[in-house]
């Protein structure tokens, strides 16, 4: 025979189950209200990228967070020069180096570029064309598509 205190602890531990049971497949599934839990899986895509394009025509795919466009009045580490003109930076778009200049890349796509420069930071670029990679020292500015080898080149990505 159970004592009283043995019947009323087996008691409270199946009705504690019977509802944690109840409310634990909804929190696992993430599904109880029709929504899914977020991940935690980093994907580098470039913040804003959509909106950049849609403005500016640049296409910024991926990166480490280390080499980030900004506007040519606030300073550039790195500056792209091209053929297209928009109404911001009038063919020059820039980019500025975070952390410790030590490391850094960003996938994009920058057609028509005729030269990079680079500031205190030397860089590494990927460009479509016969040399596919330009190194540009730091202080220096490197000629590359129609203005070096003769036919258009794009950006594809920059290195530190």
């Amino acid at each position: 025979m159970l004592s009283r205190a043995r019947t009323i602890l087996i008691g409270g531990l199946g009705a504690a189950a019977a509802v944690l049971g109840a409310a634990a497949p909804g929190l696992a599934a993430g599904t109880d209200n029709g929504t899914t839990l977020p991940t935690a899986v980093e994907t580098f895509e470039y913040p804003g990228a959509a909106k950049i394009l849609k403005e500016r025509g640049i296409r910024l795919d991926s990166g480490d967070g280390h080499i980030l466009l900004t506007d040519c009045k606030a300073g550039a580490d790195i500056s792209v020069y091209t053929k297209q003109r928009d109404e911001i930076n009038q063919g020059r778009i820039c980019f500025k180096v975070t952390g410790n200049g030590k490391k850094g890349y960003l996938s994009l796509d920058i057609p028509d570029v005729m030269a990079i420069s680079a500031g205190k930071y030397g860089v590494w670029a990927s460009v479509g064309g016969p040399t596919g990679m330009v190194n540009v020292p730091a202080n220096d500015v490197k000629a590359v598509g129609e203005a070096s080898w003769g036919t258009p080149a794009t950006l594809l990505a920059l290195q530190i």
